[in-house]
């Protein structure tokens, strides 16, 4: 049963990963989001804060409302996010009120990570509602898009 949910996950992440590419395909930073429910995707998002001229259009914000419209709630209880990479202190807030399940990431962002890298912001005990998560899924072939999307502009 585990190994289906490992191979289940592994799905859910390398689409999110094609969803990065696309990001990087449009001068964006490759990072790209999924929102599943019940083992459906509802929502999906790839950096767009260059291309829309807005700070806030990261992928996970992106997926978060894209799944809410999908759903018709701004609250998405039981849904699981999947992202390429660890989630910032504004995404993390974002997955928090819109009552995200669990998330799931692949690399550690040792920058701005608010998840377990620079804040542990999840395990938080004055939060409302508490997020479950893991990291690590696919992290080389992320952080390999990572680094070679940030070689090239240099």
């Amino acid at each position: 049963m585990a190994g289906d949910f490992q191979s289940r996950d592994e799905g859910f992440m390398r689409e999110a990963l094609d969803l990065a590419f696309e990001s990087m395909d449009l001068g964006e930073v490759p990072v790209g989001a999924l929102i599943v429910v019940d083992g459906k995707v509802v929502g999906r998002g790839g950096n767009r804060c260059i291309g829309n001229l807005d700070p806030t259009a990261h992928a996970e914000i992106i997926a978060l409302r894209d799944a809410s419209k999908s759903l018709g709630n701004y609250r998405l209880p039981g849904a699981e996010l999947f992202v390429t990479l660890e989630p910032c202190t504004m995404c993390v807030g974002a997955i928090i009120h819109a009552r995200i399940k669990r998330v799931v990431f692949a690399a550690l962002d040792s920058r701005s990570g608010a998840v377990c890298s620079c804040f542990e912001t999840f395990d938080q005990k004055y939060h409302n509602h508490h997020v479950k998560w893991a990291h690590g899924l696919l992290a080389e072939e992320s952080g390999n898009l990572l680094r070679s999307f940030f070689l090239e502009r240099r």
